[in-house]
């Protein structure tokens, strides 16, 4: 069987909520944040509900022995948010990971070009085992491509990575798709097309601005720099 990009969207009702309050553009930047804490933690949620390895063991109740399931932790697993806008993702998250490292990417987007630029690279020399990437939009693609170049560079198997994001688009799935078919990708919705800025129709303009704060909306729904487009 041919691997393939797999992408799943959970039917869940909080899920479609938060993305409806992150989408609105009078949406102000305190609840953005809250919403794609939300969105984070319920993503996550899905993505590490049969993934995690499990321990068999016995507990002690207050009346009797019973069976009992543990995660693992001699299973590793990292965390990588995508600076600055997968931040508010991985804090919704965190509560259900708490023990997990963190290892931070930033990286930022030419505006002309549309290609991105790594400016700071926390990761360690080698990482093994699971890792969650949270990048909250997956437009062109280019954002995800150079976050697993550097994963893969470190040993890090495709098959391994799970990405949380909030908006994917169909140009950025297909070159990941060509790229790493192994991948997998947890989204609340994707959306047909990508303008000629590298920005997702509908979208949510950009993430890491309406999150933070640091930029008026513009007329074509871009908003301030390409810190929070993929």
């Amino acid at each position: 069987m041919v691997a393939q990009l797999q992408i799943y969207v959970p039917p869940h009702p909080l899920l479609r909520h938060w993305l409806a309050i992150a989408r609105a553009q009078d949406t102000p930047p305190v609840l953005f944040r809250t919403a794609l804490g939300e969105l984070g933690r319920w993503l996550t949620y899905e993505a590490v509900r049969e993934w995690l390895p499990e321990l068999e063991t016995t507990v002690e109740t207050p009346l009797a022995s019973t069976p009992a399931h543990l995660v693992d932790p001699a299973a590793p697993l990292a965390v990588v948010p995508v600076l600055r806008a997968g931040l508010p993702l991985l804090e919704g998250a965190q509560a259900l990971i708490p023990l997990a490292p963190v290892y931070h990417l930033g990286l930022v987007r030419d505006e002309t070009t549309l290609q991105p630029r790594l400016y700071l690279n926390h990761l360690p020399e080698r990482l093994r085992g699971r890792v969650l990437v949270f990048e909250p939009m997956v437009a062109t693609g280019g954002t995800a491509l150079a976050v697993m170049e550097q994963l893969v560079a470190r040993g890090v198997d495709p098959a391994m990575v799970r990405f949380i994001s909030v908006v994917c688009a169909h140009p950025g799935l297909q070159r990941l798709n060509v790229a790493y078919p192994g991948l997998t990708i947890f989204a609340a919705t994707i959306d047909p097309e990508v303008n000629g800025s590298g920005f997702i129709v509908p979208g949510l303009g950009d993430a890491g601005d309406r999150a933070f704060d640091t930029g008026p909306p513009g007329l074509d729904g871009k908003i301030g720099g390409a810190w929070g487009q993929g």
